[in-house]
Formats: structure tokens, C-alpha cells, sequence
């Protein structure tokens, strides 16, 4: 799940460092077509009554199932670690989702709550009721859920590659461009749908190891236990405490707890820009300082297009459009405003992105590669016309 302005997390399907948050609910349950089930779901937690208002579309599995599909939550099973708890790998059938043997059936992804999490367990609730009612391409599935006492968990659909952050962080090998803005797509459409006025819904935590990519590297957004319901009739946003990730989260809302869809705008573009340069939001062993964002030092360089390659993943091997490139890291600085009012709706975002990708598949090498390759040619020439003339 996401923390109060804490680093993110480092495993796939893992949850970071959990927090408490206190929020003022609406005074009425009609203004958003999923607060009466969250209600209901939070008023069942406290009275410890079953979970007869989750939504229907979700199986609901028993521990022992889930115990068995995990081959009773073994350490070779386990997928990742954090603030929720952990996270292990499960096979199930695919048609009764009764447990499989390992190899058989399908593969999934099984999230175990810490029994001493009390917020887990109110992240626990909102992720069930958004995830179980809220299906998208861009959203990752959740299958199911147990509620046995204290044991609390999740199935979703697995994910094979994991989370962008090992991709784009640890891989030896590096995303190519034209995979990097598709996943930039992936994720503006499933913000997209998110924020569209049927779902009306705040991601809130949106940074790359809550990004999980498929086989093919469609990329999906998981971990909804700080979704929120986005503002509703005349309001302008929705007042919360500050929770998130440092380096994600919009200024204007850590400083006054201001909640809108244009704070995700502002996280999106912290995603962008990271698929960019190759480096982390915060952290990142290159910077000047502990401190020092990646917005902070990518700005200078972002709205100067003479400047702006110097960004650039080097990892890439200038293996993009320069044009590409610009354009993308233009659409970074209007994600990045300071003034929320002037970060483009992720509608917009999304369909300059789609324009993007589409001419991002047909890559040229930039001046700098094509010189880079000029000097490696010229290199081995030499190497070569030495070793002839010594053989002679």
C-alpha cells in the first residue's frame, strides 16, 4: 500500500510502509455509486461481521485454500514484501479456482495482510471495493479475497514481469523506447478511466512499483488502497491527510492535503519522466544531494529543447526520436506545473502520448548515437588496418 511521504517500495505485487490516515467521509452515500459498499465494508471491519457487502463479481476464497495454493506460504513461493505484508505466488483452477498443484491450472498473485495492520485492514477494504467493481484492460485484476477473522487477503491476476521499477531500475537490460512509451500510454489510460466521470476515482499513489507489466510489457495499475472518490457537485477537491510517496506526491496537496485528479497528473508525470532518464524520484545515487528530486533536477533541462537529451536515459544508446524525445519531456513540464489548474486533464495527456508511441515505433538514432557509432566504426577500422600491418 503507499506511506506517508516514504520512499517506494523495491519488491513486485509488495506494498510499502503503511501510515494512518484519517479522512472526513461525505455526509451522504449517493454522491458516488461506491462509498454505500465501502461504508458498509468499513462498519462491517468494526462490528467483525462477515463481508456480505463485498461485491459479488469476487470469489471468496477460504484460508485453507489459499494456504494450500501457496503450498502453505512457503519462502519459495513468496513474490515480494512490504508495509501490507507479503506477497506469494498460487496456482488455482481455472474454471472452480479451487487450489491446483504447482505447474497446473493458473498462476496467481496471493497478498497476505499482516494480522497486526489495523490500517492494512482499511486498505484492505478500499482496494476490495474499487478493484472489485472498477474493470479495465490498464487496471490489474483482483480475483478474489478471504475474510476469515484475522486473516485477511487478496488474489489477483499474476503478473509476469513485475513491477516497472525492477525493469527500469534494476535490469540489466534496459526497456527500449518504443516499449517505454507504450507502458506511458498503458498507465494514462487506466489514470484516464479512473478519473472519467462514471468512476470519478483519485488514484492517489501512482509511482513505478505500483506499475505491473504482463508478458508482453502491457503495463497495469495495482495497489488501490489509497484510492479515493474524487470531488463531487460543487467541490473542488477532497480534503485528506498527506499520504503517498516521496518524490510522486503534488506539492500543492502535501502542503495542504487538497486532493483533485490533477494530483495524479502531477505523479504521472513524475512516472514519465523517470521512463525518460532511467532514474528514481527519490534516491537515485546519481543526485546531488539525499534530497535532491528528480523533478528538482530535471526542470532546468525539460523546457529547453537544446538542453533537454541530457536526460535521456544513456542506457537507450540514443536509440529514439530527438523529436520523440522533446515532446515527451515537453508533456513532462505540463504534468509538473505548480499550479494544478494548469496540468492538462489525463485525457489529454493521453492522447498526445498515443501520438507518441505511434511514430516512437519507427525509431531513428538521434545526432549523438549516430556520431557515437561513427567513432566505434572508425575505431575498428583502425584496429583492423594495425592488425594488417603487423602481419605484414
Amino acid at each position: 500500500m503507499g506511506n506517508c511521504l516514504g520512499r517506494p517500495a523495491k519488491c513486485a505485487h509488495a506494498s510499502s510502509n503503511l501510515f494512518v490516515e484519517t479522512t472526513t467521509p461525505p455526509s451522504t452515500t449517493k454522491d458516488h455509486p461506491y462509498l454505500s459498499t465501502q461504508q458498509s465494508l468499513n462498519k462491517a471491519l468494526i462490528a467483525s461481521k462477515g463481508d456480505t457487502s463485498i461485491s459479488n463479481n469476487l470469489k471468496s476464497f477460504t484460508f485453507i485454500d489459499l494456504k494450500n495454493a501457496t503450498k502453505n506460504f512457503r519462502s519459495d513461493s513468496l513474490l515480494g514484501e512490504g508495509g501490507f505484508g507479503c506477497v506469494f505466488k498460487g496456482w488455482i483452477d481455472e474454471n472452480t479456482f479451487a487450489p491446483s498443484k504447482p505447474g497446473t491450472g493458473i498462476v496467481v498473485a496471493i497478498k497476505k495482510l499482516k494480522a497486526e495492520s489495523f490500517q492494512g485492514h482499511k486498505e484492505w477494504l478500499t482496494e476490495v471495493n474499487y478493484l472489485g467493481q472498477l474493470h479495465h484492460e490498464n487496471l490489474v485484476k483482483l480475483i478474489g479475497y478471504c475474510s476469515e477473522f484475522e486473516h485477511k487477503l487478496l488474489v489477483y491476476e499474476f503478473m509476469p514481469k513485475g513491477s516497472l521499477e525492477n525493469h527500469l531500475f534494476r535490469s540489466v537490460q534496459p526497456i527500449p523506447w518504443a516499449t517505454r512509451m507504450g507502458i506511458a500510454v498503458d498507465v494514462a489510460r487506466g489514470l484516464s478511466f479512473l478519473h472519467n466521470l462514471d468512476a470519478n476515482v483519485i488514484y492517489r499513489d501512482l509511482k513505478a512499483s505500483n506499475i505491473l507489466l504482463d508478458s508482453d510489457f502491457n503495463a497495469k495499475l495495482s495497489d488501490f488502497g489509497l484510492a479515493r472518490a474524487g470531488p463531487t457537485g460543487d467541490n473542488t477537491h477532497v480534503s485528506t491527510r498527506v499520504v503517498g510517496t516521496q518524490g510522486y506526491a503534488a506539492p500543492e496537496y502535501v502542503a495542504t492535503g487538497h486532493l483533485t485528479p490533477k494530483s495524479d497528473v502531477y505523479s504521472f508525470g513524475v512516472v514519465l519522466l523517470e521512463l525518460l532518464s532511467g532514474r528514481r524520484a527519490m534516491g537515485d545515487e546519481r543526485a546531488a544531494s539525499v534530497d535532491e528530486t528528480l523533478v528538482d533536477w530535471a526542470k532546468p533541462f525539460l523546457g529547453d529543447n537544446r538542453r533537454v537529451l541530457r536526460i535521456m536515459d544513456t542506457r537507450l544508446g540514443g536509440q529514439y526520436s530527438k523529436k520523440g524525445a522533446q515532446a515527451a519531456a515537453a508533456l513532462v513540464l505540463r504534468c509538473l506545473h505548480i499550479d494544478p489548474k494548469n496540468r492538462p486533464p489525463m485525457m489529454d495527456v493521453l492522447a498526445t502520448l498515443e501520438q507518441l508511441h505511434t511514430s516512437s515505433k519507427d525509431v531513428p538514432r538521434t545526432p549523438e548515437a549516430k556520431l557515437e557509432h561513427r567513432g566505434v566504426e572508425r575505431s575498428s577500422y583502425h584496429r583492423k588496418s594495425l592488425a594488417t600491418a603487423t602481419s605484414r
